[in-house]
């Protein structure tokens, strides 16, 4: 196996088929982007909804699970950089679909710039989930917070399972990395002007106490397609709750392309 092969391999997930699907030939493939803290299994659940029609490749930052021997990338453009360079190799010319919660959603739409930049896989569509427009800036810090303020955030938000919080052994692992993320996220500044070329599809939750309606309704200036946002029951992890009717959302979106 070449070093480009087991580099695709580090950063992207796939979740068998198996016999579910019928077949291991998907229709359409959708890149998942994690939230901060987040890894690729958060998708798994989502793999088999999916399933049959659509394929979720799951993105897998270094720094967590099985790469946490790896230096985190602290920035959103790294990010993006290496998800659009592992995707062009794979995938010189097939269409996707991207979809990114929270940081993800940031991630997944500096990676959907970066394809566009050069000859590379077309961007679908794109849902952008539990995340304001990037234009839409809050001077935010709380990747500077110690422990126990960071922990405070994450516990507020209900993303993480709590003996990740309050074992000491697990905060020491988690902590770091979760941290980096947040430094990611929140130095993270959108260029002027800013967009993609696709259609983008926006979700969050009713009541999420970080992004309102009226921080997602700008994403509509960040695409040169059609923009739609959706609202559903929940906080900040809605899509967790809301499994089904997330699904058959993306499944709606998507159909034309199946």
């Amino acid at each position: 196996m070449t070093a480009a092969a087991l580099d695709y391999d580090a950063w992207i997930r796939t979740f068998d088929a198996g016999s579910e699907s019928g077949s291991a030939v998907p229709g359409l493939r959708l890149v998942c982007f994690p939230h901060a803290g987040g890894s690729a299994s958060f998708y798994f659940p989502y793999a088999k909804l999916l399933r049959p029609g659509i394929e979720v490749l799951a993105v897998q930052y270094p720094g967590r699970q099985d790469r946490r021997g790896e230096p985190c990338l602290d920035t959103i453009g790294a990010l993006a950089d290496r998800a659009a360079e592992v995707l062009r190799m794979r995938h010189p010319v097939e269409p996707l679909a991207f979809f990114g919660h929270s940081m993800g959603a940031a991630v997944a739409f500096e990676t959907a710039r970066r394809l566009e930049d050069r000859p590379g896989p077309r961007v679908l569509r794109l849902f952008a989930s539990g995340r304001r427009a990037p234009s839409v800036f809050r001077p935010e810090f709380v990747h500077r917070k110690d422990d126990d303020g960071l922990v405070t955030e994450l516990q507020a938000l209900s993303g993480t399972h709590p003996a990740l919080l309050t074992d000491p052994e697990l905060r020491a692992l988690v902590l770091p990395t979760i941290r980096s993320d947040y430094r990611a996220i929140e130095t993270y500044r959108c260029a002027p002007g800013a967009s993609v070329a696709c259609p983008v599809t926006v979700l969050i939750g009713d009541a999420d106490p970080r992004v309102s309606e009226a921080d997602a309704l700008p994403w509509e200036e960040h695409t040169s397609c059609a923009c739609d946002l959706q609202v559903l029951p929940g906080g900040h992890f809605y899509l967790e709750q809301q499994r089904d009717a997330v699904v058959a959302r993306i499944r709606a979106a998507l159909r034309e392309h199946m």
